[in-house]
């Protein structure tokens, strides 16, 4: 039983992710820090700032939206602080999960990992559903409208398939099969689109701007502040993705830090401003009943092009996020898979793309699957949980390896620790504290069912645990 909490060498993984293991077990290293920045911002903004935006506004923070961004932001950089220092260190695919192997174990590694499959699976579905309803919104304004029963899944209007959905994740899926640099070139014309749309809003907005519109400034208490900053911490984790790459970067000591941190400065600068114009505009009352806040401030002050290209950079906002997410999940199922806790054939690199193609096929068939043909909105929230469970094993391996092995060499170290790491864990418990009971109820028989699968086949399959 000991065995399950035997930790991977580092020098080990870093001798797989050279190649040393087969050139089919390790992947190519294309990446820069300017790719893995905009990585992040392509996973990081999204449907945080087109959608919600105006949620918290109207119901939690108010015109005090600015300050719950500031919160988040605050709180998700003491995560990615840790992240940081873990993908300069142990530059390997996998995450967080490769993160809990080096310092807690291979149950946890397995626990995390097994987190992370929901985690991803679930975004990537949800977020292709909402991509399907931006594009049958777009086509409708254009006067094409596609038949209901394509649209939807069963059971919902009239619904049998949602093609679209299984369409941007078939293409999605292809692109990341042909190859990682690519797919970032793709992202990074994608992310130029979307920011130079959030862009043109804010120099738009800043001329529209109500002072009226901000008092009272805490509408709902410091209380309201805080329970926004709950809702909107979510905008903010694309950073994980960008450390799923850190296999493929040319030179990940210096790269992947930057890559993250600067991912998470650019966004949080871009969400607090936006945030300002907008309850600056409107008054937040009147986002109550609108999914897209951005497009609507553009028309209730009369200018409507304004607002058909902010639906434009929402669609590729939401294109950008299904990239990375789906990039994280491939990356993930490939470490967990090369080291034998889940089938090895998903563990294979492609000879000639020199990516986890397998994987990728598997990803795909299973979320275009979810996205087809399931209602995703009643098990969303395990995104969530998800996340904020990732979070916490990497703050507190932080803290166990720098106990356990002061001697590695950490070319980015987290700043006071273990202070730092700890307020990651106390934050990201509180989050799941406040998510909804039948989202834990979810997320423990999730786990129970991964545990099962861990000691019937991932436990007897272990590369670590053979010896091999």
């Amino acid at each position: 039983m000991s065995d399950i909490f035997k930790t991977k060498p580092i020098d080990v993984l870093l001798r797989e992710s050279k190649g040393e293991g087969g050139k089919d077990k390790s992947l190519r290293k294309v990446l820069g820090s300017f790719e893995l920045t905009m990585l992040g911002i392509g996973a990081i903004i999204g449907t945080g700032i087109f959608v919600l935006t105006g949620v918290a506004a109207a119901k939690y923070s108010g015109p005090a939206l600015v300050l719950s961004f500031i919160v988040a932001g605050a709180a998700c950089t003491f995560a990615a602080l840790c992240y940081a220092e873990f993908a300069a260190m142990v530059p390997v695919a996998g995450s967080a999960y490769t993160y809990g192997y080096t310092a807690l174990g291979e149950i946890w590694a397995w626990i995390i990992g097994w987190d992370l499959i929901l985690e991803y699976t679930v975004a990537i579905a949800a977020v292709a559903i909402g991509w399907s309803g931006y594009i049958v919104s777009l086509l409708q304004s254009a006067g094409i409208n596609l038949p209901t029963a394509l649209v939807n899944p069963i059971g919902v209007t009239g619904g049998f398939i949602n093609l679209p959905a299984i369409i941007i994740i078939g293409l999605i899926s292809a692109l990341l099969i042909r190859g990682v640099k690519e797919s970032a070139a793709i992202n990074n014309i994608i992310v130029a689109i979307k920011i130079a749309v959030v862009l043109l809003f804010i120099a738009i907005g800043a001329f529209h701007i109500h002072p009226s519109n901000w008092s009272p400034f805490l509408p709902f208490g410091w209380n309201g502040v805080f329970q926004g900053a709950a809702i909107i911490f979510f905008a903010y984790i694309g950073f994980d993705a960008v450390s799923t790459a850190a296999e493929e970067v040319k030179n990940p000591q210096k790269d992947l830090p930057r890559g993250i941190i600067g991912s998470l400065i650019v966004c949080t600068i871009l969400y607090i401003v936006v945030s300002g114009i907008l309850t600056g505009m409107v008054p937040y009352l009147k986002f109550k009943n609108t999914s897209a806040p951005v497009a609507y401030a553009l028309q209730q002050i009369g200018i409507n092009w304004g607002s058909a290209l902010v639906s434009v950079g929402a669609v590729c906002g939401i294109t950008s996020v299904l990239l990375v997410m789906t990039f994280g999940q491939t990356r993930v199922f490939f470490a967990m898979s090369r080291d034998g806790l889940l089938p090895k054939v998903f563990g294979k690199v492609h000879p000639k793309f020199g990516t986890p193609a397998k994987s990728t096929l598997m990803v795909g068939a299973v979320t275009a699957l979810l996205a087809g043909f399931t209602p995703i909105a009643d098990v969303a929230e395990l995104t969530n949980i998800g996340t904020l469970a990732a979070f916490i094993i990497v703050s507190i391996a932080v803290i166990v390896l720098r106990r356990k092995r002061p001697d590695l060499k950490r070319t980015f170290r987290c700043p006071w620790t273990p202070v730092l790491p700890a307020l990651s864990v106390v934050f990201c418990l509180y989050l799941i504290y406040v998510l909804p009971t039948v989202t834990h109820i979810r997320f423990v028989v999730w786990l129970i069912v991964g545990l099962a699968v861990y000691f019937l086949y991932s436990k007897h399959h272990s590369v670590l645990t053979a010896g091999r």
